[in-house]
């Protein structure tokens, strides 16, 4: 198998630029890293860095913007609680693996995670168990990770359960940690609720949302496209019947909305995820909000 981690890392360039990791970096740094008074040293402004921590004397001596950078108070974990049951096995909106697009999305803050000197550790499983993987700092122990995301999607024969997920996280993790939730768009129960808000007492907590493909298009497709849990069969001659599409859309927006008031009300980030080609600047995005609200 390639290695994933250069798979992630290829994401990470638009363009063939480093546009893209230097506004990646700036944003994790600005949300994740205590403010320390003890200064390091100077370096050219980038990309993604805030304007708070331009050194504008410097900045004027030299002719070309200077950030200060300090020493981080204190390391961070970084818990990626990934759901691996059945359902991650199917397609992502943009017609391509979701577990493709879970792999990225842990991948791609995995890097960011480890460039800081963070640690990190994996909490994975379906309904018939949750595992969770010791914390590493290097690549090697990334790409470890990544690889367990991969074969436990591809062996799984259950289907998923995201509360038990977060049952054993709030049950087993005593520590505060940054808890990185990747599922998909499967509709949040109560019992989902009443663990977020335990979550949210100990821990800071992102979630990502792997969107699914649609069942049905607004197109015939000539194919017949099949449900991983229930291995029912949908027929090419539903596809197009804009009847149907209009109702799956406006169940699918309910659930959506519901979810974000959720998140909304218990202050968690969130962000949904279409598509392996916006992934990185959606997370981007999650991450310089977060960044902002905290200014």
């Amino acid at each position: 198998m390639a290695s994933l981690i250069t798979q992630v890392k290829s994401k990470l360039f638009i363009h063939s630029t480093r546009k893209s990791l230097h506004a990646l970096d700036g944003a994790y740094a600005s949300l994740l890293h205590g403010r320390s008074l003890d200064f390091e040293d100077l370096r050219k402004y980038e990309y993604g860095d805030s304007v708070r921590d331009i050194d504008w004397r410097a900045t004027a001596r030299q002719g070309t913007p200077l950030v200060k950078r300090h020493r981080a108070m204190r390391m961070h974990t970084i818990m990626f609680v990934v759901d691996t049951g059945r359902s991650m096995a199917a397609l992502a909106h943009d017609e391509r693996s979701k577990k493709d697009l879970a792999i990225l999305a842990t991948g791609v803050l995995g890097v960011l995670a480890l460039r800081h000197g963070d640690d990190f550790t994996v909490v994975y499983g379906d309904a018939s168990r949750v595992r969770r993987r010791a914390p590493g700092r290097s690549e090697g122990a990334l790409e470890h990770a990544l690889r367990t995301i991969d074969a436990a999607i591809d062996g799984s024969t259950a289907p998923s359960d995201r509360d038990a997920l977060l049952s054993f996280v709030t049950r087993t993790i005593s520590r505060r940690m940054i808890v990185v939730v990747i599922t998909d768009e499967a509709p949040v129960t109560s019992e989902t609720e009443r663990m977020l808000r335990r979550l949210r007492v100990q821990h800071d907590v992102l979630w990502l949302t792997v969107r699914d493909a649609d069942p049905v298009l607004d197109h015939a497709t000539g194919t017949i496209r099949s449900d991983v849990d229930s291995l029912w069969d949908v027929p090419d001659f539903v596809q197009g019947d804009q009847e149907i599409v209009r109702e799956l859309a406006a169940q699918s927006e309910a659930d959506a909305v519901r979810l974000a008031e959720i998140l909304k009300r218990m202050e968690i980030s969130h962000s949904v995820l279409d598509g392996q080609d916006d992934a990185v600047t959606q997370l981007l995005q999650l991450l310089n909000r977060r960044s902002n609200a905290r200014l």
